[in-house]
Formats: C-alpha cells, structure tokens, sequence
C-alpha cells in the first residue's frame, strides 16, 4: 500500500507507516549482523533472545542465513518442520520461549541449498511479510556474513529498531564488523551497539581469564564510531555445548559466566531500544501532503516543510538508470523528462528514504531523508541557495 498515492490528502504519520502484515503487531525489529562469517552472530542472536524472554518480554527469532541456517539446532529442533498457520502463512515454531523461522525448518536437515541469490531472496520476502508472529516486544534477524542483498531488503521492507554489531577481538574482525556498522549507518538504521564475542577464556580450575583472541576490540570499536557498547562475551565451553544439544546456556544455567554475560547484555539491549525509540524521527518525515498542483509537501519532525515538484524530483534521480554508478554522472537527458510529468505514488523504503513512482512509469528511484533536504525547493531552501523555482506545467 502506498505512503501516498498522490491524491490531496495527508498521509499517516511516520511512526505508523504501512509495512507486511505479519509484523504489524511486533514493537521492535532488531537486526544481529556483522561483516564477517564466524564471529558467532548466530550464538549471539539466540542467546540474547533466550536472555529477554528471561527478562519477561515475548521474543521472536528470524534466521535469514538462507545457505547457511544454524538456529534449528542451536534451538534444538532439526527435525521439525514448518507449518502453514492460515492462507499464504507460516507458523514459527516454539523453542524455549522464543518463536523461531529458518530454512533450516523448510528443506532437509542435511540437504544443500543450491539456490541462485534471486531464489533465495523470495524466502526473505516470505518470512519478512508470511509468517505469523503475533504480538512480540521484540524480534531478532540472524544475519548472514556480509552486506548484500538481505541486509539491504530488510533494510528497506522492515522499520527496524536498529542493528546489534558482533565481532571478536581480532584485528581482521573487527575491520570487517566496521564495514558492516557503516552499512546500517547508511541506511540510517541506528547502531543499538557493539557486542564482543568470544572475549577471553575464564579457567574452570583457577579462575584466571586468558586473552586467547585479544580483548578490548569491541570496546574500541563503539568508541571509535560513538556507539554503546553492549557487552563481552567470554569463551565458555557451556556455550559450545549449547549448540550440539540445542539448549541455550540460558536455557540450562544462569551461572555461567556466558549466560551471565548475555543476561547482561541483554539488559543493556533493552535500555538501548528505548533510547532509540526516544530519539527517532528526527531526521524522518513526520507525514506527506499532496499539493494541488500534484506537488508532495514534506512535514519534517523538525517543523520543515518541504516542497518538491514532480519534474524537479524526477531530474534528481540518482538510480541506476540515470546515473552512471561507476562515474557518478549523470546519464538522464532533462529534454526527455515531460514537464508535466506527475507523481503516481510515494512509498518509504526501510527508515532511510522515499521511493517514488512517476506516470512516465520510472519507478526505480530512492530518495534518501538527507537527499530531500537538500533539493527541497521551499522558498527558505531555495533563497538560501539564491535560486528560484523552476517553471511547473499543471
């Protein structure tokens, strides 16, 4: 459903904006990721659910690692499978507390999937918009490695709450888990914070902690990109236990030094989300109007209104389509844009931009919150860039 459809009316506030059904009744999205593979993003994103629904929240699990899913045995349900909860449905499945959806529960535990990135990405969009979580606090994403296609779709069909950063001490990680932080700062997703795994070994004899992998980089990290800093989580044989049995540490024991470690991280977890939530929409729109020329009006939480016309809009395209991705000029010939080209409808992508379709049927165009701001032809933003409005057909 459209944002704004371009018809003379004022559309919902930013807070309330339109997204897939299934997640209508989940109050927050946080997303677990990192840069790298192997860091225990997948250990970190179970273990913090298991430790909020100790904390008394109603938690949910989406494990979007499609070649690679892991939380049906970390979960301890390898066997089980999936099923429908209604028409075009799918019913997560009840793991200590914590609702859970993977491929993992769709195929065979041991077959490959040997899928092309389009394929995969329909699984995506199948547990972002079909399956029936319910009401949740909170539901979690399990990332995969990297910073492609599934960051960036849930990153623009999801209003996230903000992303969780993993990483271990090393160098290596932590250079490629900042690759990941800058991702979701692109997209204007806040960093809830930085989270250490695998931060020392305590002895189970003498009690001594031993800096197997360094420690400290995840502390460095946050500083260094004025992030909170979550937590470390210390190399705990209970942890690795938890994996083959299917039972979270937390599920077993709160005495561990890793179940007490992600109990606490946990709570610093929660704080966080409410800080954020405290602080967003600051840079967001906080409703659209169409003009009655067909113009959109922008009323920015700051007070700003801004104005765009249709054609002004379309020149400003930076897609694909219209700007060389490799020079960054501009391939779009402004003759062959009609000045009485209109906008069909106006749609939020993730909590970063706008995507708009125009009636010359161009519809590839994202336009971020930052980018808005700066062609806004308001007559403030335009008397201060000493220019005038351009010519507009009705």
């Amino acid at each position: 459903m459209a944002f704004w459809s371009g018809e003379k009316k004022e559309a919902p506030p930013a807070a309330r904006r339109d997204g897939p059904e299934s997640l209508s009744k989940v109050k927050n999205i946080i997303v677990v990721g990192s840069g790298k593979g192997g860091v225990g993003k997948s250990t970190v994103a179970t273990n913090l659910a298991v430790a909020l629904t100790v904390l008394g929240s109603k938690v949910g699990l989406m494990d979007s690692d499609i070649y690679g899913p892991s939380q049906p045995g970390m979960l301890g349900a390898r066997k089980k499978k999936a099923e429908m909860a209604g028409e075009n449905l799918l019913a997560p499945v009840d793991r200590h507390g914590v609702k859970f959806i993977s491929m993992g529960l769709l195929m065979d535990d041991e077959g490959p999937v040997v899928w092309r990135a389009p394929m995969a990405m329909k699984i995506i969009h199948q547990f972002i918009g079909n399956v029936a979580w319910g009401e949740l606090d909170y539901l979690l994403i399990d990332l995969p490695p990297g910073t492609g296609d599934v960051q960036l779709t849930i990153a623009q069909q999801t209003f996230l709450t903000g992303a969780v950063i993993v990483t271990t001490p090393q160098d290596v990680a932590l250079g490629i888990a900042k690759k990941g932080l800058k991702m979701f700062q692109q997209v204007n997703v806040p960093i809830l914070g930085v989270a250490e795994n695998m931060s020392g070994f305590f002895c189970g004899k003498c009690g001594e902690k031993n800096s197997i992998f360094k420690e400290g980089g995840g502390v460095l990290l946050a500083k260094e990109h004025q992030v909170p800093f979550l937590g470390a989580v210390p190399l705990d044989p209970e942890v690795v236990k938890s994996g083959d049995t299917g039972v979270p540490v937390l599920a077993a024991t709160k005495e561990t030094p890793a179940a007490k470690a992600f109990l606490e991280m946990a709570k610093e977890l929660v704080r966080q989300v409410d800080l954020a939530r405290q602080a967003a929409g600051r840079l967001e729109p906080a409703r659209l109007e169409a003009g009655p020329a067909g113009e959109l009006f922008i009323h920015w939480t700051d007070g700003h209104v801004g104005l765009h016309t249709p054609h002004h809009l379309r020149l400003q395209c930076a897609c694909a389509a219209c700007v060389d991705e490799n020079t960054g000029v501009r391939t779009l010939d402004p003759k062959r844009v009609s000045l009485d080209v209109k906008l069909a409808s106006v749609e939020p992508v993730g909590r970063y931009g706008l995507a708009a379709v125009f009636s010359d049927g161009h519809n590839t165009g994202i336009y971020t919150f930052e980018r808005l701001r700066e062609i806004c032809e308001c007559a403030e933003c335009l008397a201060k860039k000493n220019k005038t409005p351009e010519p507009f057909a009705v």
